[in-house]
């Protein structure tokens, strides 16, 4: 008994407000809310349901619904194995995937990387990108802040959350039509203070489906450079999640980049080869600053490498080497262009197919949004309520704003799926 109390005695401490048990240091501390997305899967994972369908995961699935690799990525890694050793990359990572990596944003013969004017590091992913371009902005123009699209993909707001730096918003999504609402969004670009930062997506707008024109990306960078009254000086920050995807044509995707580019803006870009590659594992990405001359640039990948120094010191080595293998050998990346298209086709593919059984089933509502937007996800405009029923009564699985990831949707359940959004929404 007495061994037992000097033990309690030892275990409580003294603290600035009073004496308090070790075993509550972390007392406090509450379960953090679910992830909207990931959440989603744990539900589908578990309800026993053998017609359950998942249209929440952003990740690409075939036709039988299940996950792939890549021909081109099975290629690399045979080359691979064996044959490299484990040893640190550099702090900013991997120098011959970073120049292919620039190759497919600024352009094979882009004047900018032969002149060395950009500031490029591997990143984690695009999300690690994201950061440490956030954790940049904050350290160096701490007083500025951050103008976020209405929607976004919920991480962007975490991400520039963690990093202190203030968000904004601006227009991006029309409920009424679900497409773009311009009008309002080349106000908010008009109405925000010189030298602001925007994040925009190069293409594929997560989660909307829905991307500017080439003429608005050309007003947009044109509204970014100078008003009719005063220049605007803005700086895009692009994150390029599906450069490829969405199209089947990495050079179309990059397309509000290159007008950027020709309008001679200093842009910052976020690269990701989760969704294009099929790395969603490996964390391969890319983060790059177009800067005024190769001094500048020489300066800012010296930050950007001791912003990543202390967060994870240097990004990891085997996705890396997937990429650059791929990318510099011509016959490898033929067969990625065309592996690259063969998804993007069969998301496109879905999109006319679920279109077509809604009108087929006589609906009353218009689906010409399905077609119109393009990449992985369809802003299908039904409600939280709307989706909990799809949920409860379909046992179909997607996140409560709507958002249908068609990588999930295949030739064996878009009939079950378009009936159930038809009887959900036909008395709407």
């Amino acid at each position: 008994m007495a061994f037992g109390t000097g033990i309690s005695r030892r275990m409580m401490i003294r603290s600035g407000f009073g004496i308090r048990s070790m075993s509550s240091w972390w007392g406090s501390v509450e379960p953090a809310a679910k992830d909207p997305i990931l959440g989603v899967t744990e539900a589908f994972l578990a309800d026993p349901c053998p017609d359950k369908v998942n249209v929440g995961v952003g990740a690409y699935r075939d036709d039988n619904g299940k996950p792939v690799v890549l021909e081109c990525v099975r290629e690399a890694e045979r080359r691979i194995a064996g044959n490299l050793n484990m040893e640190y990359l550099p702090m900013g990572g991997s120098m011959k995937m970073v120049e292919e990596t620039l190759k497919l944003a600024y352009g094979e013969n882009s004047e900018f990387i032969k002149d060395k004017r950009i500031a490029a590091v591997q990143a984690l992913s695009g999300t690690g990108a994201c950061r440490l371009f956030a954790d940049f902005q904050k350290r160096f123009r701490h007083d500025s802040q951050i103008y976020i699209p209405v929607p976004t993909w919920a991480n962007h707001h975490n991400i520039w959350r963690d990093a202190q730096v203030p968000q904004r918003t601006f227009h991006y999504y029309h409920p009424e039509s679900r497409g773009l609402d311009f009008a309002s969004l080349m106000d908010d670009i008009k109405n925000a203070p010189n030298g602001s930062f925007f994040l925009l997506h190069a293409c594929a707008h997560n989660p909307t489906g829905v991307d500017p024109s080439e003429e608005q990306w050309k007003e947009i960078s044109y509204q970014f450079k100078v008003d009719t009254e005063e220049v605007k000086g803005h700086f895009a920050f692009f994150d390029m999640a599906y450069q490829g995807f969405a199209s089947g044509d990495p050079d179309k995707d990059a397309k509000s980049i290159k007008i950027f580019l020709e309008d001679g803006h200093l842009i910052g870009i976020a690269q990701s080869f989760a969704k294009n590659m099929g790395l969603y594992g490996q964390r391969a990405g890319c983060l790059s600053l177009l800067c005024e001359d190769e001094k500048q640039a020489v300066a800012v990948k010296s930050q950007l490498q001791q912003i990543a120094r202390p967060m994870y010191s240097n990004p990891p080595v085997h996705g890396a080497l997937i990429v650059s293998t791929i990318l510099s050998d011509p016959e490898l990346k033929k067969l990625w262009l065309k592996e690259v298209k063969v998804m993007a086709d069969r998301i496109i593919g879905m999109r006319t197919a679920l279109r077509e059984n809604l009108e087929k089933l006589g609906s009353p509502l218009s689906w010409e949004h399905i077609t119109n937007q393009i990449g992985m996800f369809c802003y299908s405009g039904l409600t939280p309520e709307q989706v909990d029923l799809m949920t409860n009564e379909y046992h179909i699985y997607m996140t409560r704003n709507g958002r249908i990831s068609m990588a999930g949707v295949t030739t064996g359940n878009v009939a079950y799926l378009a009936n159930a959004i038809h009887e959900i929404t036909k008395s709407a």
